[in-house]
């Protein structure tokens, strides 16, 4: 899906122009990134698109969502004009870059007050209702003039709360803004992530490097260091437990052999046994044989003795 058209790069703006256009666009994320309710930054990019947008600032809601409260829609209005509150800081002036922006905002504020009962004023009185969507989808009054001019001046307190908010926020981190968007006008895109690493960086008064790569905080080594400790210690024990196997796989080996050969123990001792009686057969059939030989002899001498 084309949010905001295709790169034009025939489109060159001047210096100046570019730096106008970074500032904005590190305005809206860097008040983003300043509210806890607000949607975290994807990418910011400076390049031109077809569309007519000099730059955007892409967020991407951590999770799907189908309601808005009040403290986010409130994050929402502040993230809007932060683009014009950064110029109004930097430049001292404002340009029509946010003209889209104040749009945006005027609608939201508008619909907190009308249809979604946020305003201390009117309470929980619904003033507008939406025509068909298939139509043209707008909000119209179902109120008097008088107080469609109260609604106009609570619109704009909303508004102009939201803005000095933006500029409190950008004044507290100028260094910050500054950075980033001295970054931004070198590399043209950021992603979110490089955003929040410069971000931290400045914050705790470190150097932005041409290659954010190189950029390492003292948490993320110890916290490299730790895994590193974990991963030494998962190969250290399953080093352990194949020593264990392997040997429980000996012991089972050994004992396998040995029950082999009690039952072979068992045969020769069954083979010694048989011979034995074997043995004493064969010694008693010569002692019978020996036994026989003198009875012939005695009968001989006796038929001799006989004869005489």
């Amino acid at each position: 899906m084309v949010l905001v058209g295709k790169e034009k790069k025939d489109r060159i703006l001047s210096p100046q122009e570019r730096k106008i256009v970074s500032y904005h666009e590190v305005g809206h994320a860097l008040v983003s990134a300043l509210q806890k309710d607000a949607e975290p930054v994807q990418k910011i990019t400076i390049v031109p698109r077809t569309m007519g947008a000099l730059g955007y600032v892409m967020h991407v809601p951590e999770e799907e969502k189908f309601l808005n409260t009040q403290k986010e829609l409130e994050a929402m209005l502040v993230g809007y004009l932060g683009g014009r509150a950064a110029e109004e800081i930097v430049f001292d002036t404002v340009t029509t870059g946010a003209a889209n922006d104040i749009e945006q905002a005027t609608k939201v504020a508008r619909a907190m007050i009308t249809q979604y009962g946020m305003s201390q004023k009117f309470g929980l009185m619904g003033l507008a209702s939406q025509e068909n969507q298939y139509l043209s989808g707008r909000a119209v009054l179902n109120c008097g003039d008088d107080t469609a001019t109260e609604i106009d001046h609570e619109v704009m307190k909303l508004l102009h709360d939201s803005y000095e908010e933006s500029k409190r926020l950008l004044r507290g981190h100028r260094t910050a803004l500054d950075k980033i968007a001295e970054y931004l006008i070198r590399k043209e895109t950021i992603t979110g992530k490089e955003f929040m690493k410069i971000f931290r960086a400045v914050e705790r008064g470190m150097e932005i490097p041409e290659n954010l790569d190189e950029l390492v905080f003292p948490e993320d080594v110890k916290e490299l260091e730790d895994k590193a400790e974990n991963q030494e210690t998962e190969i250290s024990q399953s080093h352990s437990a194949e020593t264990s196997v392997s040997a429980d796989e000996l012991s089972g080996e050994e004992e396998t052999v040995s029950s082999e050969a009690e039952p072979a123990n068992k045969n020769q001792e069954s083979v010694s046994m048989e011979t034995e009686p074997a043995e004493e057969g064969v010694r008693g059939e010569q002692k019978k044989e020996d036994s026989s030989v003198p009875e012939d002899d005695q009968k001989q001498q006796e038929s001799e003795h006989v004869s005489d």
